[in-house]
Protein backbone atom coordinates (compact mmCIF):
# COMPACT_ATOMS: atom_id res chain seq x y z
CA UNK A 1 0.00 0.00 0.00
CA UNK A 2 1.32 3.50 -0.83
CA UNK A 3 0.20 5.86 2.03
CA UNK A 4 1.40 9.67 2.38
CA UNK A 5 1.31 11.80 5.71
CA UNK A 6 0.33 15.18 5.53
CA UNK A 7 2.37 16.81 8.27
CA UNK A 8 5.04 15.49 10.15
CA UNK A 9 3.59 16.04 13.30
CA UNK A 10 3.14 13.83 16.62
CA UNK A 11 -0.17 12.37 14.73
CA UNK A 12 1.88 11.48 11.32
CA UNK A 13 4.85 10.69 12.65
CA UNK A 14 3.61 8.19 14.77
CA UNK A 15 0.80 6.74 12.56
CA UNK A 16 3.61 5.83 9.90
CA UNK A 17 5.64 4.48 12.40
CA UNK A 18 2.23 2.17 13.22
CA UNK A 19 1.61 1.27 9.57
CA UNK A 20 5.26 0.52 8.62
CA UNK A 21 5.49 -1.99 12.26
CA UNK A 22 2.10 -3.61 10.84
CA UNK A 23 3.70 -4.26 7.11
CA UNK A 24 6.73 -3.28 6.35
CA UNK A 25 5.83 -3.67 2.69
CA UNK A 26 3.95 -0.57 2.86
CA UNK A 27 5.54 2.77 1.12
CA UNK A 28 4.96 5.33 3.61
CA UNK A 29 5.56 9.13 2.94
CA UNK A 30 5.87 11.92 5.23
CA UNK A 31 5.89 15.30 3.74
CA UNK A 32 6.33 18.32 6.40
CA UNK A 33 6.77 21.77 5.58
CA UNK A 34 9.34 23.05 8.35
CA UNK A 35 12.56 22.28 8.27
CA UNK A 36 14.27 19.49 10.33
CA UNK A 37 14.49 20.07 13.54
CA UNK A 38 12.07 23.10 13.41
CA UNK A 39 9.02 23.41 15.02
CA UNK A 40 6.52 25.91 17.02
CA UNK A 41 5.83 25.28 20.64
CA UNK A 42 7.43 24.27 24.03
CA UNK A 43 6.94 21.45 26.20
CA UNK A 44 3.51 19.20 25.60
CA UNK A 45 1.93 17.22 28.16
CA UNK A 46 0.71 13.70 28.64
CA UNK A 47 -0.38 10.89 31.33
CA UNK A 48 0.11 7.68 32.29
CA UNK A 49 -2.79 6.29 29.93
CA UNK A 50 -0.87 7.75 26.70
CA UNK A 51 2.74 6.58 28.03
CA UNK A 52 1.17 2.99 28.20
CA UNK A 53 -0.28 3.27 25.04
CA UNK A 54 3.20 3.92 23.96
CA UNK A 55 4.54 0.99 25.07
CA UNK A 56 2.02 -1.50 23.80
CA UNK A 57 2.16 -0.36 20.28
CA UNK A 58 6.07 1.01 19.97
CA UNK A 59 8.50 0.08 22.90
CA UNK A 60 11.56 1.58 21.53
CA UNK A 61 10.03 5.02 21.29
CA UNK A 62 8.43 4.43 23.72
CA UNK A 63 11.22 4.52 25.89
CA UNK A 64 12.91 7.16 24.62
CA UNK A 65 9.79 9.33 24.81
CA UNK A 66 9.41 8.21 28.68
CA UNK A 67 13.46 8.77 28.81
CA UNK A 68 12.97 11.85 27.88
CA UNK A 69 10.19 13.05 29.71
CA UNK A 70 9.58 15.43 32.79
CA UNK A 71 7.77 14.88 35.37
CA UNK A 72 5.30 16.89 37.76
CA UNK A 73 3.39 15.78 40.36
CA UNK A 74 2.28 18.81 42.11
CA UNK A 75 -0.09 21.47 40.78
CA UNK A 76 -0.32 24.84 42.11
CA UNK A 77 -2.74 27.53 41.90
CA UNK A 78 -0.96 31.37 43.10
CA UNK A 79 -3.14 34.26 43.21
CA UNK A 80 -3.66 37.67 45.08
CA UNK A 81 -0.36 37.36 46.43
CA UNK A 82 -0.92 34.46 48.95
CA UNK A 83 1.13 31.14 49.42
CA UNK A 84 0.16 28.46 46.91
CA UNK A 85 -2.87 26.57 47.10
CA UNK A 86 -1.81 22.79 45.96
CA UNK A 87 -4.29 20.91 44.45
CA UNK A 88 -3.11 17.91 43.55
CA UNK A 89 -2.28 15.78 40.03
CA UNK A 90 0.59 14.96 38.42
CA UNK A 91 2.05 13.70 34.78
CA UNK A 92 4.75 14.38 32.44
CA UNK A 93 6.18 16.91 30.18
CA UNK A 94 8.40 17.22 26.87
CA UNK A 95 9.54 19.49 24.48
CA UNK A 96 7.86 19.34 21.31
CA UNK A 97 11.05 19.47 19.22
CA UNK A 98 12.36 16.18 21.72
CA UNK A 99 9.49 14.31 20.87
CA UNK A 100 9.48 15.12 17.13
CA UNK A 101 13.27 14.28 16.87
CA UNK A 102 12.43 10.50 18.82
CA UNK A 103 9.67 9.82 16.14
CA UNK A 104 10.61 11.22 13.17
CA UNK A 105 14.29 8.82 13.73
CA UNK A 106 12.03 5.51 14.76
CA UNK A 107 9.92 6.53 11.83
CA UNK A 108 13.05 6.29 9.25
CA UNK A 109 14.53 3.82 11.16
CA UNK A 110 11.26 1.75 9.69
CA UNK A 111 11.87 2.66 6.55
CA UNK A 112 9.53 5.16 6.37
CA UNK A 113 10.48 8.28 3.78
CA UNK A 114 10.23 11.72 5.76
CA UNK A 115 10.58 14.86 3.91
CA UNK A 116 11.39 18.21 5.06
CA UNK A 117 10.80 21.52 3.71
CA UNK A 118 8.17 19.93 1.15
CA UNK A 119 4.86 22.17 1.48
CA UNK A 120 1.71 19.83 0.33
CA UNK A 121 -0.69 22.03 -1.72
CA UNK A 122 -3.01 19.92 -2.64
CA UNK A 123 -3.69 15.63 -2.13
CA UNK A 124 -3.83 16.02 -5.92
CA UNK A 125 -0.31 16.11 -5.88
CA UNK A 126 -0.16 12.21 -4.64
CA UNK A 127 -2.44 10.62 -7.18
CA UNK A 128 -0.55 7.11 -7.01
CA UNK A 129 -1.23 6.96 -3.04
CA UNK A 130 -3.71 4.49 -1.82
CA UNK A 131 -4.31 6.61 1.13
CA UNK A 132 -3.42 10.08 2.36
CA UNK A 133 -3.82 10.99 5.74
CA UNK A 134 -4.09 14.74 6.56
CA UNK A 135 -3.01 15.57 9.99
CA UNK A 136 -1.30 19.41 8.68
CA UNK A 137 -2.87 20.60 11.95
CA UNK A 138 -5.76 23.34 13.36
CA UNK A 139 -5.23 25.54 9.59
CA UNK A 140 -5.35 22.52 7.51
CA UNK A 141 -4.92 23.28 4.17
CA UNK A 142 -6.43 19.94 2.55
CA UNK A 143 -9.30 20.33 5.18
CA UNK A 144 -10.04 23.83 3.72
CA UNK A 145 -9.62 22.84 -0.30
CA UNK A 146 -12.23 20.06 0.94
CA UNK A 147 -14.12 22.17 3.26
CA UNK A 148 -17.62 21.15 0.94
CA UNK A 149 -17.00 17.47 1.68
CA UNK A 150 -15.80 17.53 4.97
CA UNK A 151 -18.17 20.28 6.76
CA UNK A 152 -15.65 22.01 9.36
CA UNK A 153 -16.84 23.96 12.20
CA UNK A 154 -14.70 26.77 13.55
CA UNK A 155 -15.36 28.43 17.31
CA UNK A 156 -12.97 30.85 18.49
CA UNK A 157 -12.91 31.39 21.61
CA UNK A 158 -13.39 35.28 23.30
CA UNK A 159 -9.76 34.70 25.35
CA UNK A 160 -6.41 35.92 23.68
CA UNK A 161 -3.22 33.39 24.72
CA UNK A 162 0.29 33.30 23.98
CA UNK A 163 2.60 30.29 23.82
CA UNK A 164 5.96 31.34 25.23
CA UNK A 165 8.62 29.52 26.82
CA UNK A 166 10.91 30.76 30.00
CA UNK A 167 14.27 29.26 31.83
CA UNK A 168 12.14 29.68 34.93
CA UNK A 169 12.12 26.14 35.98
CA UNK A 170 8.42 25.19 37.54
CA UNK A 171 8.44 22.06 38.97
CA UNK A 172 4.92 22.12 40.12
CA UNK A 173 2.61 22.69 37.23
CA UNK A 174 1.54 26.30 37.92
CA UNK A 175 -1.18 28.72 37.57
CA UNK A 176 -0.69 32.05 38.41
CA UNK A 177 -3.34 34.94 38.15
CA UNK A 178 -2.26 38.67 38.24
CA UNK A 179 -4.09 41.71 38.41
CA UNK A 180 -3.30 45.10 35.93
CA UNK A 181 -5.03 48.34 35.94
CA UNK A 182 -6.59 46.65 32.68
CA UNK A 183 -7.97 43.48 34.24
CA UNK A 184 -6.38 40.12 34.95
CA UNK A 185 -3.73 37.90 33.62
CA UNK A 186 -2.47 34.41 34.41
CA UNK A 187 -0.11 31.74 33.10
CA UNK A 188 -0.40 27.91 32.95
CA UNK A 189 3.49 26.79 33.06
CA UNK A 190 5.11 23.77 33.27
CA UNK A 191 8.70 21.89 32.91
CA UNK A 192 9.76 20.01 30.23
CA UNK A 193 13.74 19.22 31.15
CA UNK A 194 15.78 20.52 33.14
CA UNK A 195 16.54 24.52 31.51
CA UNK A 196 13.27 25.50 30.48
CA UNK A 197 9.39 25.60 30.85
CA UNK A 198 6.31 26.43 28.74
CA UNK A 199 4.41 29.16 29.98
CA UNK A 200 0.97 29.76 28.36
CA UNK A 201 -0.36 34.09 29.30
CA UNK A 202 -3.83 33.95 29.11
CA UNK A 203 -6.22 37.01 29.34
CA UNK A 204 -9.79 38.48 28.35
CA UNK A 205 -9.63 40.75 24.99
CA UNK A 206 -10.20 43.80 27.08
CA UNK A 207 -7.06 43.09 29.32
CA UNK A 208 -5.26 42.30 26.19
CA UNK A 209 -6.13 45.72 24.50
CA UNK A 210 -6.10 47.57 27.86
CA UNK A 211 -2.18 47.05 28.19
CA UNK A 212 -1.69 47.60 24.43
CA UNK A 213 -0.13 44.11 23.16
CA UNK A 214 -2.12 44.84 20.16
CA UNK A 215 0.32 47.49 19.24
CA UNK A 216 3.74 46.08 20.89
CA UNK A 217 6.49 44.20 19.07
CA UNK A 218 7.86 41.12 20.27
CA UNK A 219 10.41 41.93 22.54
CA UNK A 220 8.29 45.00 24.28
CA UNK A 221 5.68 42.11 24.91
CA UNK A 222 7.60 39.84 26.57
CA UNK A 223 9.15 42.27 28.78
CA UNK A 224 5.56 43.72 29.88
CA UNK A 225 4.77 40.20 30.49
CA UNK A 226 7.89 39.77 32.57
CA UNK A 227 7.06 43.09 34.18
CA UNK A 228 3.68 41.70 35.33
CA UNK A 229 5.02 38.20 36.18
CA UNK A 230 8.23 39.26 38.06
CA UNK A 231 6.59 37.91 41.30
CA UNK A 232 6.46 34.17 39.62
CA UNK A 233 9.46 34.46 37.20
CA UNK A 234 12.26 35.80 40.23
CA UNK A 235 13.92 37.49 37.36
CA UNK A 236 14.26 34.53 34.75
CA UNK A 237 13.24 35.51 31.18
CA UNK A 238 10.00 34.86 28.86
CA UNK A 239 11.43 34.11 24.92
CA UNK A 240 9.64 33.29 21.95
CA UNK A 241 10.09 30.99 18.81
CA UNK A 242 9.36 34.06 16.40
CA UNK A 243 12.54 36.98 16.71
CA UNK A 244 12.45 38.74 14.09
CA UNK A 245 9.53 37.37 12.35
CA UNK A 246 7.17 40.44 13.64
CA UNK A 247 4.69 40.90 16.29
CA UNK A 248 4.46 38.58 18.97
CA UNK A 249 1.62 35.89 17.69
CA UNK A 250 -1.44 36.01 20.43
CA UNK A 251 -4.07 33.56 19.06
CA UNK A 252 -8.05 33.29 20.23
CA UNK A 253 -7.98 29.34 20.82
CA UNK A 254 -10.15 27.63 18.02
CA UNK A 255 -12.28 24.67 18.64
CA UNK A 256 -12.55 22.41 15.70
CA UNK A 257 -15.13 19.29 14.68
CA UNK A 258 -15.91 17.97 11.35
CA UNK A 259 -19.30 16.70 10.01
CA UNK A 260 -16.68 14.18 8.43
CA UNK A 261 -13.33 12.99 8.59
CA UNK A 262 -12.68 10.88 5.23
CA UNK A 263 -13.74 11.78 1.64
CA UNK A 264 -12.40 9.35 -0.99
CA UNK A 265 -9.16 7.80 0.41
CA UNK A 266 -8.61 11.01 2.22
CA UNK A 267 -8.58 10.48 6.44
CA UNK A 268 -8.01 13.67 8.94
CA UNK A 269 -5.97 13.38 12.08
CA UNK A 270 -4.78 15.09 15.25
CA UNK A 271 -6.09 18.88 15.16
CA UNK A 272 -6.80 19.02 11.30
CA UNK A 273 -9.87 16.72 12.46
CA UNK A 274 -10.88 18.21 15.84
CA UNK A 275 -9.19 20.44 19.16
CA UNK A 276 -9.43 20.61 22.45
CA UNK A 277 -8.57 23.34 25.04
CA UNK A 278 -5.15 23.99 25.82
CA UNK A 279 -6.37 24.20 29.45
CA UNK A 280 -6.80 20.62 29.41
CA UNK A 281 -3.33 19.36 27.62
CA UNK A 282 -4.78 16.77 25.72
CA UNK A 283 -3.47 17.96 21.93
CA UNK A 284 -1.22 15.52 21.20
CA UNK A 285 -2.13 12.52 23.60
CA UNK A 286 -5.68 13.09 20.94
CA UNK A 287 -3.11 12.89 17.95
CA UNK A 288 -1.33 9.83 18.98
CA UNK A 289 -4.36 8.39 19.82
CA UNK A 290 -5.77 8.57 16.24
CA UNK A 291 -3.15 7.22 15.16
CA UNK A 292 -3.15 4.05 16.84
CA UNK A 293 -7.23 4.30 15.54
CA UNK A 294 -6.36 4.25 12.24
CA UNK A 295 -3.66 1.67 12.13
CA UNK A 296 -5.74 -0.52 13.99
CA UNK A 297 -8.27 -0.07 11.55
CA UNK A 298 -6.35 -0.70 8.92
CA UNK A 299 -5.23 -4.00 10.28
CA UNK A 300 -8.85 -5.09 10.70
CA UNK A 301 -10.12 -4.11 7.09
CA UNK A 302 -8.67 -4.80 3.97
CA UNK A 303 -10.89 -2.50 2.41
CA UNK A 304 -10.09 1.30 2.90
CA UNK A 305 -13.12 3.03 3.04
CA UNK A 306 -14.83 -0.01 5.50
CA UNK A 307 -11.37 1.00 7.93
CA UNK A 308 -11.47 4.87 7.45
CA UNK A 309 -15.44 4.78 8.57
CA UNK A 310 -14.61 2.77 11.24
CA UNK A 311 -11.61 4.81 12.75
CA UNK A 312 -14.28 7.80 12.72
CA UNK A 313 -16.59 6.05 14.53
CA UNK A 314 -14.16 4.46 16.75
CA UNK A 315 -12.24 8.09 17.66
CA UNK A 316 -15.35 10.31 17.65
CA UNK A 317 -16.81 8.07 20.53
CA UNK A 318 -13.79 8.64 22.49
CA UNK A 319 -13.76 11.88 22.18
CA UNK A 320 -17.42 13.09 23.47
CA UNK A 321 -16.37 13.12 27.20
CA UNK A 322 -12.93 15.40 26.78
CA UNK A 323 -14.59 17.56 24.16
CA UNK A 324 -17.02 18.45 26.77
CA UNK A 325 -14.84 18.42 29.80
CA UNK A 326 -12.45 21.08 27.27
CA UNK A 327 -15.15 23.45 26.35
CA UNK A 328 -16.33 23.01 30.71
CA UNK A 329 -12.43 24.37 31.03
CA UNK A 330 -12.09 26.72 28.30
CA UNK A 331 -15.61 28.57 29.87
CA UNK A 332 -14.33 28.77 33.68
CA UNK A 333 -10.67 30.34 32.08
CA UNK A 334 -13.12 32.58 30.48
CA UNK A 335 -15.08 33.97 33.73
CA UNK A 336 -11.65 34.14 35.70
CA UNK A 337 -12.71 38.17 36.13
CA UNK A 338 -16.11 37.20 37.56
CA UNK A 339 -14.26 34.53 40.08
CA UNK A 340 -11.41 36.43 41.29
CA UNK A 341 -13.42 37.75 44.15
CA UNK A 342 -13.37 34.42 46.00
CA UNK A 343 -11.69 33.06 49.03
CA UNK A 344 -8.58 31.74 47.70
CA UNK A 345 -9.39 28.12 48.95
CA UNK A 346 -12.60 28.76 46.99
CA UNK A 347 -11.32 29.94 43.82
CA UNK A 348 -8.74 27.09 43.81
CA UNK A 349 -10.93 24.19 44.10
CA UNK A 350 -12.93 26.20 41.29
CA UNK A 351 -10.56 25.91 39.59
CA UNK A 352 -9.33 22.28 39.99
CA UNK A 353 -13.11 21.01 39.57
CA UNK A 354 -14.01 22.96 36.33
CA UNK A 355 -14.28 19.59 34.53
CA UNK A 356 -16.38 18.10 36.86
CA UNK A 357 -15.18 16.49 40.78
CA UNK A 358 -16.20 13.89 42.53
CA UNK A 359 -18.10 14.57 45.77
CA UNK A 360 -14.77 12.99 47.70
CA UNK A 361 -12.49 15.54 45.80
CA UNK A 362 -12.98 18.42 47.89
CA UNK A 363 -11.95 16.67 51.53
CA UNK A 364 -8.87 15.46 49.74
CA UNK A 365 -8.34 18.78 48.25
CA UNK A 366 -8.60 19.93 51.99
CA UNK A 367 -5.99 17.66 53.26
CA UNK A 368 -3.51 18.09 50.18
CA UNK A 369 -3.30 21.53 51.87
CA UNK A 370 -1.05 20.30 54.94
CA UNK A 371 2.06 19.54 54.23
CA UNK A 372 2.34 16.50 56.07
CA UNK A 373 -1.09 15.02 54.41
CA UNK A 374 0.03 16.37 50.78
CA UNK A 375 3.66 14.48 51.54
CA UNK A 376 2.17 11.23 51.83
CA UNK A 377 -0.29 11.64 48.84
CA UNK A 378 2.34 12.31 46.41
CA UNK A 379 4.65 9.43 48.35
CA UNK A 380 1.23 6.89 47.83
CA UNK A 381 0.80 8.26 43.95
CA UNK A 382 4.89 7.90 43.72
CA UNK A 383 4.97 4.24 45.13
CA UNK A 384 2.02 3.55 42.41
CA UNK A 385 3.85 4.68 39.35
CA UNK A 386 6.89 2.96 40.56
CA UNK A 387 5.17 -0.39 40.70
CA UNK A 388 3.21 0.36 37.19
CA UNK A 389 6.42 1.09 35.40
CA UNK A 390 9.74 0.14 37.64
CA UNK A 391 9.22 -2.37 40.10
CA UNK A 392 10.69 -5.78 39.09
CA UNK A 393 6.82 -6.75 38.45
CA UNK A 394 6.74 -7.17 34.33
CA UNK A 395 3.55 -4.01 33.57
CA UNK A 396 1.22 -5.31 31.32
CA UNK A 397 2.01 -2.91 28.38
CA UNK A 398 5.64 -4.17 28.39
CA UNK A 399 5.76 -6.55 25.18
CA UNK A 400 5.84 -5.04 22.51
CA UNK A 401 2.41 -5.61 19.94
CA UNK A 402 3.10 -7.24 16.62
CA UNK A 403 5.01 -10.37 18.48
CA UNK A 404 8.49 -8.05 19.30
CA UNK A 405 10.80 -7.17 21.45
CA UNK A 406 13.07 -9.50 18.62
CA UNK A 407 14.94 -12.96 20.21
CA UNK A 408 12.20 -13.62 22.41
CA UNK A 409 12.81 -11.53 25.45
CA UNK A 410 10.53 -9.83 27.97
CA UNK A 411 11.47 -5.98 28.45
CA UNK A 412 9.44 -4.09 30.57
CA UNK A 413 9.20 -0.16 31.19
CA UNK A 414 11.45 2.04 32.96
CA UNK A 415 10.49 4.84 34.78
CA UNK A 416 9.87 8.21 33.63
CA UNK A 417 13.57 9.90 34.81
CA UNK A 418 12.07 13.57 35.67
CA UNK A 419 14.42 16.24 33.86
CA UNK A 420 16.66 14.03 31.76
CA UNK A 421 16.63 15.21 28.07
Amino acid sequence: MRIVCIGGGPAGLYFSILAKRAHGNHDITVVERNPAGVTHGWGVVFWEDLLEALYRHDFESAREISESAARWDQQEVHIHGQRAIHIGGHGFSIGRERLLEILTRRAVELGVDVQFQREAEAPSEFADADLIVACDGVNSKVRLLHAHQFQPRVEEGRNKYIWLGTNKVFDAFTFAFEETPAGWLWFHAYRFNRETSTCIVECPLETWQGLGFDTLGPDETLRRLEGIFWRHLAGHSLFNQRRGLGKTPWLHFKTITNERWSHGNIALMGDAAHTTHFSIGSGTKLAIQDAIGLAGKLREHLDIPTALRAYEEERRTSLVTLQRAARSSAAWFESVPQRVDQSTLQFAYALLSRRGAPFWSYPLYLATQNEVLRGLLRSLHAARRWVRTGSGLRPPWAEEAGGEPSRGRRRRAPPARAGTR
